[in-house]
């Protein structure tokens, strides 16, 4: 697996039937490549977690993966409201989330928290009434 593999996934916002679709494809190519079985675990978890924030928060997104021998990193970029306070947002329950959206079992408030839980580096760069941008690192 020495050459870098990359994908493209097109996140529609407010679309919970396809909330998920980006994570699922990218853990069948994992699969495929012959990751790790806690590695491929760990990476669709934290951007099953992206996707839906993306859906919930920012009408969708763009995410990016690239795989070489010895990580898998994702890129989430979206053009939302932003986070106007990313160390309040990243306190596991807290949440912006409606009140539709919570009744759809989504919106807990553990996104950002379980996606820095389950890689091995996280960044977060927001700007309100711009957008964001998450990059997440699982080293296999």
């Amino acid at each position: 697996m020495a050459e870098i593999i990359s994908l493209s996934y097109d996140v529609p916002g407010d679309d919970f039937t396809r909330a998920g679709e980006a994570s699922s494809n990218m853990k069948k190519l994992l699969k495929k490549l012959g990751v790790s079985q806690e590695a491929i675990r760990r990476a669709a978890i934290a951007m099953y977690e992206g996707e839906i924030n993306m859906v919930i928060h920012a009408n969708g997104g763009v995410i990016d993966v690239k795989v070489d021998e010895d990580k898998i990193i994702m890129v989430l970029k979206d053009t939302g409201p932003g986070i106007p306070d990313i160390e309040l947002a990243m306190t596991e329950g807290y949440s912006t989330a409606p009140d539709n959206v919570r009744t759809l079992g989504f919106g807990a408030g553990m996104g950002l928290p379980n996606m820095k839980k389950y890689t091995d580096e996280m960044t977060v760069d927001s700007t309100v009434g711009v957008g964001t941008t998450v990059t997440m690192v699982v080293n296999l």
